[in-house]
C-alpha cells in the first residue's frame, strides 16, 4: 500500500468531531494557518450541544467567529495570544481571553499550560512521499509535531513550503480537503512621515545586514528604501510582500548570513497572492518554529542584525508601550522583545523602534513624559536601542536618563517640544 493510501480524507469537516473530548485544548495556527471549515464544524457542534468545555488557543485570528464573540459560552471559548481586529473588540467586551507572552515562548506555554489535545491546522496537499506542508505557517504548531495529534484542512490553494513545517500522513489523525483562497493583506500606503522614518533607518543599516521587519506602512517604506543595498539577509518572524521585491531585485541573497546562509528564514507569512505564489515550492525560503526563529540566542549569532519594530508610545526613560493604546489592550507583545534582545547581543546589531511622532490627528505627542495609565511595557528601557520618528533618531542605549530625555524630545513633533521640556525639568530629568 502506498503512503497516499495509508488514510483517506474524511468526507467533510465533521470528521474532526470523532477526535474531540470534553475539556480539550485545541491549538490553531495564526492567520491563514486556521482550518476554516474544521473550526466551522466544531462551532456548529458546540451550538448544537454536541461538544462541551473546549478551548481554542490561537494568535492573531483573521476570521470572525461565534466562539470569539463568546456566543457559545463555555462549550467553546477562544483564548488569544495576540489580539487582531477580530479578537480585539471581543476581548475588550470580556467575550474571549488573552494570555500575555513573548512569541518565542508560546510553544512552551502551550505544552506546559494546556493539554495540547489536538492541533487543527491548514496544510498544502500531500506530496508524492506522503508529506503535508503547513504552508504559510510554522509558528507555535510545528513544535507540536510528534507531541500532539494533528487534524488538517488540506487546501488546494495553500502553497507548499519548506523548512521544518512538514508532517507525514502517518502522523495525522485525519483531514478534510477544501479549495479556498487565502486571506490577503494589503498594507496601507506610506505617508510622508513613514517615508522619512524609513529613510532614517535605511541609512543606518549596512550592506550585508540581516533584517527582521514586520508588515505595514513603515516596514514597506523601509524595504522600498533599501532597494540599493547589497547582500542583505532575512531572519524574521513575519514574511510579507516587501521582501519579495528585494529578493527578485537581488538585494536579499543571504550570502553574509552566518546561521542560515542563502536562506530567507521566517516563521509565518502574510501578504497578497503574489507572496503566496512566491512561497510555493521555493526552497530559498525556510519556515521554522518560532521558538527557534525568535530565540534571542539564535538571532544574536547573525552579525549586523537589524531589528525594526513599531510602538505606540515611548516615555522619557525609553519604555515602549507597543501593545496598549491609551491604556487599553490593542494587540500583545509578539516578538518585539525577542528581536530587540537578540539584536542587542549580535555583533554590530541594532534595534530600531519606529513610530510617528504624533497620533494620526496630530493632537497628541507619542513621545511622552510617562506612559499612559494602564499601559503595558513591551520593550524594557534597558533593552531599547534607537527610537526613530520622522524627525530623526534618538540614541538610547548606554545613555543617561538626562541624555535619553534630551534625545527623545529632539525627535518629538516640534509643537510639543517646549511642553515636554518643561515636564522633564519638573521631573528632574533635565
Amino acid at each position: 500500500m502506498s503512503t497516499a493510501e495509508l488514510r483517506r480524507p474524511d468526507p467533510d469537516a465533521r470528521g474532526v468531531l470523532l477526535h474531540l473530548e470534553p475539556g480539550a485544548d485545541l491549538i490553531v495556527p495564526l492567520a491563514n494557518g486556521e482550518p476554516v471549515s474544521v473550526i466551522d464544524a466544531i462551532e456548529d457542534a458546540a451550538a448544537a450541544g454536541e461538544v462541551d468545555g473546549l478551548r481554542i488557543h490561537q494568535m492573531h485570528a483573521l476570521h470572525p467567529r461565534r466562539s470569539i464573540r463568546g456566543e457559545l459560552g463555555d462549550r467553546l471559548r477562544h483564548v488569544s495570544y495576540f489580539l487582531s481586529p477580530v479578537t480585539r473588540p471581543a476581548f475588550l467586551a470580556g467575550q474571549c481571553d488573552l494570555v500575555p507572552n513573548h512569541f518565542s515562548e508560546v510553544p512552551t506555554i502551550l505544552q506546559h499550560c494546556t493539554k495540547a489535545s489536538l492541533v487543527l491546522a491548514a496544510a498544502s496537499p500531500m506530496d508524492a512521499h506522503g508529506y503535508f506542508s503547513l504552508g504559510t505557517s510554522c509558528d507555535y504548531v510545528a513544535p507540536l509535531i510528534g507531541r500532539a495529534p494533528f487534524y488538517l484542512e488540506v487546501n488546494a490553494q495553500m502553497p507548499r513550503t519548506f523548512g521544518r513545517n512538514q508532517l507525514h500522513v502517518s502522523q495525522v489523525a485525519g483531514w478534510v480537503e477544501v479549495d479556498r483562497p487565502l486571506i490577503e493583506h494589503h498594507p496601507a500606503g506610506a505617508s510622508e512621515a513613514d517615508r522619512a522614518i524609513a529613510g532614517h533607518v535605511a541609512e543606518r543599516i549596512p550592506d550585508g545586514a540581516t533584517l527582521q521587519v514586520g508588515i505595514g506602512a513603515i516596514p514597506n517604506a523601509l524595504l522600498e528604501a533599501m532597494r540599493d543595498h547589497r547582500d542583505l539577509g532575512v531572519h524574521t518572524e513575519l514574511l510579507s510582500d516587501g521582501i519579495v521585491d528585494l529578493v527578485e531585485r537581488g538585494v536579499v541573497n543571504g550570502t553574509r548570513k552566518r546561521v542560515t546562509p542563502h536562506k530567507v528564514v521566517t516563521t509565518f507569512a502574510l501578504g497578497t497572492r503574489r507572496l503566496y505564489e512566491f512561497l510555493h515550492e521555493n526552497a530559498a525560503v525556510e519556515l521554522r518554529p518560532v521558538d527557534w526563529v525568535n530565540d534571542p540566542r539564535v538571532i544574536a549569532r547573525e552579525p549586523d542584525f537589524a531589528s525594526i519594530n513599531a510602538t505606540l508610545e515611548v516615555d522619557f526613560l525609553g519604555q515602549c508601550a507597543s501593545e496598549t493604546r491609551a491604556g487599553r489592550y490593542w494587540s500583545s507583545s509578539g516578538g518585539q522583545a525577542d528581536f530587540a534582545r537578540g539584536a542587542m547581543y549580535a555583533e554590530g546589531g541594532q534595534g530600531f523602534i519606529v513610530l510617528r511622532s504624533t497620533t494620526n490627528d496630530g493632537r497628541l505627542s507619542r513621545i511622552v513624559p510617562r506612559l499612559s495609565s494602564g499601559s503595558a511595557v513591551t520593550t524594557l528601557k534597558n533593552t531599547v536601542d534607537k527610537v526613530v520618528t520622522e524627525h530623526g533618531v534618538a540614541e538610547l542605549r548606554g545613555r543617561t536618563i538626562r541624555a535619553r530625555t534630551t534625545n527623545l524630545i529632539a525627535v518629538a513633533a516640534p509643537q510639543f517640544r517646549d511642553g515636554l521640556t518643561a515636564e522633564a525639568r519638573a521631573m528632574g530629568f533635565l
